[in-house]
This record gives structure tokens, C-alpha cells and sequence, in this order.
């Protein structure tokens, strides 16, 4: 009951960070275009990266707890990281789209309404600071805290709009502004090119990042009862859902007793990796490796899975 309402309270923090959003990406665009300023449409770009964070974030809450079944065995958590990866490619072709503007304006100038641009930023710092600290009240669950950055990292650069509105009402030079937006689009190809490869490597079944294969399988190797690991596997479900297959060779004992072997292994995987989901599979033949592990026909094999 504890974690049904504070699964409600964090989606209602979450639809609500939604709609100021979505408020705020409207009014970036319409100031941006009154005052000529490229700057605050790069920032409006830049939101919609937090607006689909937000989204992200919310459908997670739900999709997550939907159990898995005969047709999605592992659940629905592959969802959202596909989603992630096409909203990244999406806000790739946007900030190159924001560098051509800014190079073009760059040579030939536009004037600026800085008034306006600091304003509009104004609100902006205090609209995202008041979703970060929602957000961080809410939950520390990972998948809000990823919005959360998200959020801190749009203060951050909702106040170098600021600043950039302030040079230019003090200085005159029009070249801050298409600048300003050059610095915007770098951030959002950086934060979007490293949801790409995250995603990409989950989608691909990659190692999980931060994952060794030789420390998990010295970690094994190292547990009594244990004489080799092999065919080792270790991949996502999400973002932060791992799964774990391999062969473990033990010595011919009854499975009575390789049940404390099992537990051990489980125990290290969970505790060192937090790796929950295994498949296990113990042998005492010798292993021929040949399209994956085969034991030899004819000799027995003891197996246990998890």
C-alpha cells in the first residue's frame, strides 16, 4: 500500500512537471520569435529534451510495475529504452539544425530583444528550479533522478540565457546571441549522443556500462565449490536491470549439496553486481565449446537453473 501512493505521488509530481513544461517550451518559442532571439529557441530545443525525459520518467512508473507474460517474458522494460533512443536521435537532428541557424546568423547578424530573452529566462530559472526540487523530494529512485539532472542541467543553462540577454543590452553585440546558442546545441548533442550509445548498447544486448566480464567471473571463480566459469553472458533488461547466464563446472556431487554452491554464487551476483535475474547451469563433464558450450554426449551432467 506504501508503494502504491508513493508511486502515485511521484507520477503526480511527474504530470505536473509535465505541464509547466510543455507551458514553458511554448512561451521560449513565441518570445524567441518576437525577439529575434535564436537562443531562446535553442533553449526551447533544449526543453523538449527535459520534456521528454519527464515522459520517459512517467511512463516508466507505469510500464515497470506491468508483470511480464507468455509473449514478453522479461517484461515491458525494453519499452522505454527504445523510446529513449529514438527521442535522442530525434534531439541529435535538432541541435544540428540549431548549429546551422547559429553559423548562418553568425554572418548575418539579427537584432535582439535582450529585454525579452532575460524575462523569459527569468522564468525559466524559476520554473525548472521548482521541478528539480520536486523532483528530488519525490523519489530517489534512478529513473527520477535522470529527469532531475535533466532539470538542473536546463537552470543551468536557462541562466546563461540570462546572461547572455544582460551582455548584449550592455555591449550591443548581436554575435552573443547565435554564440549562446552554439554553447546550448553542444549540450544537447552531448547529453543526447550519451543516451544514444546507452540505449543503442542496451538494444544490442552490449555488456552493461561499468561491467567487467573478467571481475564478474573472478568474483565466481573465487566461491568454494566453483572450478570454472565459462560461457559467460551478461546483458540489460533496462537501464538498470541486468540479466546473467554462464556455465559453472563443480565436482560430481549430488545437487543436494551444489544447492549451497548455487546460493553462493547468487548471493555475490546480487550483492557485487546487483545482478538479480540468472541462469545457471552447473557441470562436471568437461565442456567442448563449439557454437556456445555443448558437454559431451555420453558423460553426466548435473544442471541447475535460476
Amino acid at each position: 500500500m506504501h508503494k502504491h501512493a508513493h508511486r502515485q505521488d511521484t507520477s503526480r509530481v511527474l504530470k505536473f512537471s509535465l505541464a509547466a513544461t510543455l507551458v514553458y517550451i511554448g512561451l521560449l518559442v513565441f518570445a524567441g520569435i518576437r525577439a529575434h532571439s535564436l537562443a531562446l529557441l535553442s533553449e526551447a530545443g533544449h526543453n523538449v529534451s527535459d520534456l521528454l525525459a519527464l515522459l520517459l520518467s512517467l511512463a516508466a512508473v507505469y510500464i515497470q510495475q506491468r508483470p511480464p507474460s507468455s509473449t514478453k517474458t522479461f517484461g515491458y522494460q525494453r519499452a522505454g529504452v527504445l523510446a529513449a533512443f529514438l527521442n535522442a536521435g530525434t534531439l541529435v537532428v535538432i541541435s544540428f539544425g540549431i548549429f546551422y541557424e547559429a553559423f548562418r546568423r553568425l554572418n548575418a547578424p539579427v537584432e535582439v530583444h535582450p529585454d525579452l530573452m532575460m524575462m523569459v529566462g527569468g522564468a525559466g530559472v524559476i520554473m525548472n528550479g521548482v521541478i528539480a526540487l520536486l523532483l528530488w523530494r519525490s523519489s530517489r529512485d534512478v529513473n527520477i533522478r535522470s529527469a532531475f539532472l535533466h532539470e538542473v542541467g536546463d537552470t543551468l543553462s536557462t541562466a546563461a540565457v540570462i546572461l547572455g540577454g544582460w551582455a548584449i543590452l550592455w555591449t550591443g553585440q548581436t554575435w552573443i546571441d547565435p554564440a549562446l546558442s552554439i554553447g546550448i546545441a553542444v549540450l544537447i548533442l552531448w547529453s543526447s549522443l550519451g543516451i544514444v550509445r546507452e540505449t543503442l548498447n542496451i538494444l544490442l544486448e552490449g555488456t552493461p556500462r561499468g561491467m567487467q566480464l573478467g571481475r564478474i567471473a573472478e568474483a565466481i571463480h573465487a566461491i568454494p565449490g566453483v572450478n570454472d566459469v565459462h560461457d559467460l553472458h551478461v546483458w540489460s533488461l533496462g537501464s538498470e536491470s541486468h540479466a546473467l547466464s554462464c556455465h559453472i563446472s563443480i565436482a560430481d556431487i549430488p545437487p543436494s549439496e551444489s544447492e549451497a554452491i548455487l546460493r553462493d554464487v547468487k548471493i555475490a551476483l546480487r550483492e557485487r553486481f546487483r545482478i538479480y535475474h540468472t541462469t545457471i547451469q552447473f557441470e562436471h563433464a568437461v565442456c567442448e565449446v563449439a557454437h556456445g558450450c555443448v558437454a559431451p554426449v555420453g558423460q553426466q551432467q548435473s544442471g541447475h537453473t535460476l
